[in-house]
């Protein structure tokens, strides 16, 4: 009575979307003359007395958020001399986090190499993301902040000054809404833009906020993504949807590690056994509003299972796609999934007639 548990486990994962998901973690990086190393800390109030004010300023101020405060937010203290942001790299590699800022005086060469390690732990199957002060990496997990002269009434701060700020609200979003409109209401004036050249700094992958006249918002929840692609369509471009994609592959890759591979024979019965399961697990997210009702398909990727069978050796002329579908393929599952993210309420279009 073994078989129901990957069932279990796959409904497990989607009834818990909705709170894992209201509570991001946040990562932060700083440089100081002490309380050196990591430290996880879910209030402001652990913040480390010792530390400088600015670093502390910097830290509380990812604890904001947004709907919710995110659920930790991890530092890594860099000593102030340090040359580069190696350790700290190094540290977050054993970490799980959602959004990274790095220093508040963080320089050009240090965010083009966040850039370039957040890039290669995703190519790991990992999910971080980052959010980095004008930094066009043309890519969805980088959230490229470029608003300056951020007054909250006290002080001035720049982009750099400002990330952590941003990472935390990104952070305290939940999944079924965006941070597009989310309002700083600590903020009284930024650097005002026009109409047109807010429009063109969204379009570029830019992440802006600004003054309406009564408060300061964000304009829309994008990433710095701009080439697109086949696999990477104009969805990408939101943060919304990246996490969402982010979410359902962790979920699945680790659910699918933690209770399916090495524990079944690969027979055509367990293929459909991790299939339902699955499908279960968009179901669930169908319910709590993450995907489109009605909308999610999951089954064997017939062409990469024929593919295979044709690299060892057999030949799928003459067989049918029932017998490509439950042909044995040595210790290799063929899997494909088609599912649409529902995004969130932006744009509105009302036409009054008098």
């Amino acid at each position: 009575m073994k078989l129901p548990n990957i069932n279990i486990a796959f409904s497990t994962q989607a009834a818990s979307a909705i709170v894992r998901s209201e509570k991001g973690v946040v990562a932060l990086i700083v440089r100081d003359a002490s309380a050196n190393g990591g430290h996880v800390l879910t209030s402001a109030t652990q913040i480390p007395s010792t530390l400088g004010v600015d670093n502390k300023a910097y830290i509380a101020r990812a604890f904001i958020g947004y709907i919710n405060p995110p659920k930790k937010v991890i530092v890594y203290v860099l000593p102030a001399d340090a040359p580069d942001l190696t350790d700290a790299l190094g540290y977050f590699e054993t970490q799980t986090f959602d959004y990274l800022a790095g220093p508040s005086d963080i320089i050009i060469s240090e965010c083009t190499a966040v850039t370039s390690w957040i890039n290669s732990q995703r190519l790991l199957g990992l999910t971080p993301k980052a959010v980095l002060p004008n930094t066009a990496a043309d890519s969805e997990a980088i959230i490229n902040f470029t608003t300056t002269d951020i007054k909250d009434g006290t002080d001035t701060y720049t982009a750099a000054e400002y990330c952590s700020r941003i990472a935390g609200i990104i952070a305290g979003t939940p999944m079924t809404i965006s941070c597009t409109y989310a309002v700083l209401p600590e903020v009284i004036d930024v650097d005002r833009l026009t109409k047109d050249e807010m429009d063109s700094a969204v379009e570029a992958g830019k992440f802006i906020i600004f003054y309406d006249g009564e408060k300061v918002k964000i304009g829309r929840g994008v990433n710095s993504l701009q080439t697109t692609t086949q696999d990477k369509g104009e969805a990408f471009k939101k943060i919304k949807i990246v996490e969402a994609v982010d979410m359902i592959r962790k979920d699945i890759k680790n659910t699918a590690e933690d209770n399916y591979i090495g524990k079944y024979a690969n027979s055509y019965d367990n293929k459909c056994l991790l299939i339902n399961a699955i499908k279960g697990y968009f179901s669930g997210l169908e319910n709590d509003g993450i995907l489109e009702k009605d909308t999610s398909v999951m089954g064997i990727d017939i062409e990469a299972q024929g593919t295979y069978l044709e690299s060892i050796g057999k030949d799928i002329a003459d067989m049918t796609e029932l017998e490509i579908k439950t042909a044995t393929t040595a210790d290799k599952v063929f899997l494909k999934a088609s599912i649409s993210i529902l995004d969130a309420i932006e744009d509105i279009n009302l036409d009054i007639t008098i």
